[in-house]
């Protein structure tokens, strides 16, 4: 509030000084124009004839003249016919002396008086110069002020603050987190009804503090407690409070806990608080910089410092709770952590439909179907993915928004967007195609693994090719003979090849490293090794981490079990791609068969596979046509490498 004003003022008072410069300028030229001879004088003066001063004496004296001027020292003397003469005289003659003074004669005789207008016209342009200079060292102090109260204002608080009337946002505009919405609702009611819980010896939560992975609504939920409550909503990022002086984040904090309290009840909500609260001391610190301790330190006084009355409920987000100080977080402070996971099935389709309020759905749309795709994706992802419909449906000249657009939609945000200027040559294609084939067979014959979605051999991103499995519904935990499934279902792209080509390529190099992440999890983490190996977690993970993002590992074992682990490691993997081989042996056919119809239409459903595949739909053979010497070219992938 006290900003805008500061930044108006010098803007008026620029304004104000030109204005006066500007009267300056034209009350100097008007008078300049009153006291200056007129032009039309000037032109007779400039052409009258030189003549001696007793001539125009001699001719006073016979009423030859009807006017005689007397300036300075200059007499110019006008005729009945217009003619004007001119002569000098001595500075110290006067009309009396010259006898210009008879009463009798009729001819007017005037005397100006030059010394002040020559004065005045003098000092005019020094005048105008003190002026300015007067005008510039106003500015310079106006200035030196506003640098001053810049400065004076480093310690209050940079705060958005929004109003009952600015919030918009309710719990109805949040979908899923019913039960973080259902522990903010009572916060709702202590700012709406304090006296209820004063009065039953209850205490008004000092804080609440949302922790979640970056995307998961934590700061939409926060909004919402505002707009439910109808109460000021003061919000601020923790990297907001830090500057380079010490001590102006502490006075920040002071000032933000301030208008807080005066405009209570109130919400302060501040957005990745793990940028000032860390743990004290060597922990998120370096080189004996103790601002954002100093921070912390106002942090903690104020929100342990309210008054039994005083209703204002300090709301904070973070996706790094493990690196929060553990005074922050203890009862008094921060009263209530409220875990804000990512989305299941029905909470994804119910944001979706959020979402999807001012866009138009043509008929047949499923947003279950969507749900379903989108498994392990937060609101900001499921936000981004309507939104991209709503660009693909627009560039196909669609009226409404309809499911082939959401389905490439979800594609792209995924995966990422289609290469189609990527040129394979065609036996790089054909490798791709098996490849993928590969895939999409051996996780079909897998009990464990998720469903077959999609095959296609179109680029997207990295990849040369793509196949989905998407799991029909979601689950928390993960069966050993799961891990072996996806571990096999990985490895079949790379059994394809040699199977068929009888020839390795870099095509699997995702796979085999994710496959072999998966094997040494299974004897590191989750006890699921040899009995040589047992149920004990090696390797002690250390250092924070953002939620969902694995951290990094301490060996703690011997030289011998880390041969162990190696050992489990590859007899695993090498068992599992042992057993791909073995199913792609057996439906060999069906392979030749799935990959004449990919690689003509390059993309294939589930049922287009499983008719196929089942032997509800058979493949016919088309001839093929003959190829020409730039075709045999292109197609000599072998001999080129």
């Amino acid at each position: 509030m006290v900003m805008p004003v500061m930044r108006g003022r010098p803007s008026g008072s620029r304004q104000q000084i030109l204005g006066i410069l500007l009267f300056v300028v034209l009350v100097s030229m008007s008078i300049y124009s009153i006291m200056a001879p007129t032009r039309t004088d000037q032109a007779k003066e400039a052409q009258a004839r030189e003549v001696p001063l007793s001539e125009i004496t001699r001719g006073y004296a016979k009423l030859e003249f009807t006017k005689i001027i007397i300036r300075d020292n200059k007499v110019y003397a006008t005729m009945s016919s217009g003619s004007v003469l001119s002569s000098y005289k001595e500075s110290t003659d006067s009309v009396s002396d010259l006898g210009w003074n008879d009463p009798k004669n009729a001819t007017i005789v005037e005397v100006e008086n030059r010394e002040a207008t020559n004065i005045l016209l003098a000092i005019l342009p020094d005048l105008l110069f003190f002026m300015l200079i007067i005008g510039g060292v106003i500015w310079l102090f106006r200035g030196i002020a506003r640098s001053q109260s810049t400065a004076l204002s480093f310690g209050k608080s940079r705060a958005k603050v929004s109003d009952a009337t600015q919030v918009k946002t309710r719990f109805v505009d949040v979908a899923g987190c019913k039960e973080a919405k259902e522990d903010l609702v009572e916060v709702v009611d202590f700012l709406k009804n304090p006296r209820k819980y004063i009065n039953l010896g209850a205490k008004i939560p000092k804080g609440v503090l949302l922790v979640g992975s970056p995307g998961t609504g934590k700061t939409l939920l926060a909004r919402a407690v505002a707009g439910e409550a109808g109460v000021p909503f003061f919000s601020m990022a923790g990297s907001e409070f830090v500057e380079m002086f010490v001590g102006v984040g502490a006075s920040r904090v002071r000032d933000l806990f301030l208008r807080a309290k005066r405009n209570a009840p109130a919400i302060i909500f501040i957005d990745e608080i793990d940028a000032v609260g860390r743990q004290r001391g060597g922990a998120g610190f370096g080189g004996g910089h103790d601002e954002r301790e100093q921070t912390l330190n106002q942090i903690l006084t104020e929100m342990d410092g309210f008054e039994q009355g005083t209703n204002v409920i300090v709301i904070a987000a973070t996706n790094r709770p493990d690196v929060l100080d553990v005074a922050l977080l203890r009862p008094g402070r921060f009263d209530r952590r409220i875990f804000i996971d990512k989305p299941d099935l029905e909470a994804r389709e119910q944001i979706l439909r959020v979402h999807c309020r001012n866009k138009k759905l043509a008929k047949g749309v499923r947003l279950h179907d969507i749900a379903k795709q989108t498994v392990g994706l937060t609101g900001a992802d499921l936000e981004n993915i309507m939104n991209e419909g709503a660009i693909f449906a627009a560039k196909r000249q669609h009226v409404a928004l309809t499911q082939r657009d959401l389905v490439d939609a979800t594609e792209k945000v995924t995966v990422g967007p289609e290469k189609r200027s990527r040129k394979l040559t065609p036996h790089e294609k054909e490798i791709t195609a098996y490849h993928e084939l590969g895939h999409a067979i051996v996780g079909h014959l897998c009990k464990e693994s998720d469903p077959l979605h999609k095959i296609s051999i179109v680029s997207r991103g990295t990849a040369l090719g793509v196949t989905w499995f998407l799991p029909q519904e979601d689950t928390y935990t993960t069966s050993r003979t799961k891990f072996l499934d996806e571990i096999c279902g990985l490895l079949g792209g790379r059994a394809s090849e040699q199977l068929v080509f009888n020839e390795m390529t870099t095509g699997a190099s995702s796979d085999i490293e994710h496959a072999s992440q998966i094997a040494r999890s299974m004897a590191m983490r989750y006890g699921m090794g040899d009995d040589d190996i047992g149920p004990v977690t090696y390797g002690e993970r250390q250092g924070t981490m953002f939620l969902g993002v694995e951290p990094a590992a301490a060996r703690n074992y011997s030289e011998e079990m880390a041969r162990k682990i190696d050992e489990f490691v590859k007899k695993t993997i090498q068992k599992q791609y042992e057993r791909a081989l073995a199913f792609l042996r057996q439906y060999r056919d069906q392979m030749e068969s799935l990959s004449k119809v990919l690689l003509k239409k390059e993309t294939m459903t589930v049922d287009e596979f499983t008719d196929i595949f089942e032997g509800r739909k058979q493949v016919v053979q088309e001839p093929e046509p003959a190829e020409t010497p730039v075709e045999e070219d292109e197609t000599s992938f072998e001999s080129s490498v």
